[in-house]
């Protein structure tokens, strides 16, 4: 009783919180009060009028479009078959004439087959806005960020984060998932959705202790 009731607090025991490293990342430093020396340019804030309001800087928001689509399929047969015998004849005359050929003959066949097929699709679609955490010498820019929904019937976390490039950001600071190098994307959710479409802890126990 006391193993049955330790499994089951095991199998509804809430899952280990994991640490805030999606939370938003805020400006590192504030810019400090434009002081007037009568230039035309300051220093302070200035945006090339190509790149307009783009996100360039430490804490920007950006928009990632989750565009994923992955097909993958592998097919594998192999087959194998040996055969031997061998035969001694014995002699027609003396004490040994008495045994039969078929006493002295052996032989052996042995043979194998095997086919397995493995075919995996997924398809992942939806928005998710992160924030810039560094930008490097290069242009180049950390982004990363998690958006989680609270529903009635369970909870879903996504979670981004990956290296963008400036000229990949539109005018309206998106950037298709696709285009993000080092792309790391969690989909998790759980709540009575998730928990019916896994198996039971004692069905798990025995798919683990089987051996067909």
């Amino acid at each position: 009783m006391a193993l049955l009731l330790g499994a089951s607090s095991a199998a509804y025991a809430k899952p280990k919180q994991q640490p805030e490293v999606f939370a938003p990342t805020p400006a590192a430093i504030a810019e400090p009060v434009a002081v007037p020396n009568g230039a035309i340019f300051q220093a302070g804030g200035y945006a090339a009028l190509t790149s307009g309001m783009r996100a360039s800087r430490v804490g920007d928001v950006l928009t990632i479009t989750l565009q994923e689509r992955t097909n993958a399929g592998i097919n594998n047969s192999t087959g194998t078959n040996r055969a031997g015998n061998i035969g001694l004849a014995p002699p027609t005359s003396g004490p040994l004439s008495l045994i039969s050929p078929s006493d002295i003959n052996m032989g052996g066949d042995q043979s194998f087959k095997g086919k397995g097929d493995i075919v995996q699709s997924n398809t992942l679609t939806g928005e998710v806005s992160v924030t810039i955490a560094a930008v490097y010498p290069n242009g180049t820019m950390l982004v990363k960020g998690e958006k989680r929904l609270a529903l009635n019937r369970g909870d879903e976390t996504v979670q981004f984060s990956g290296i963008v490039r400036s000229a990949d950001i539109t005018a309206d600071n998106r950037v298709p998932s696709w285009r993000v190098a080092d792309a790391k994307i969690n989909y998790r959710g759980k709540g009575d959705v998730a928990r019916a479409s896994r198996q039971g802890w004692l069905q798990r126990f025995f798919s683990i202790v089987s051996p067909f």
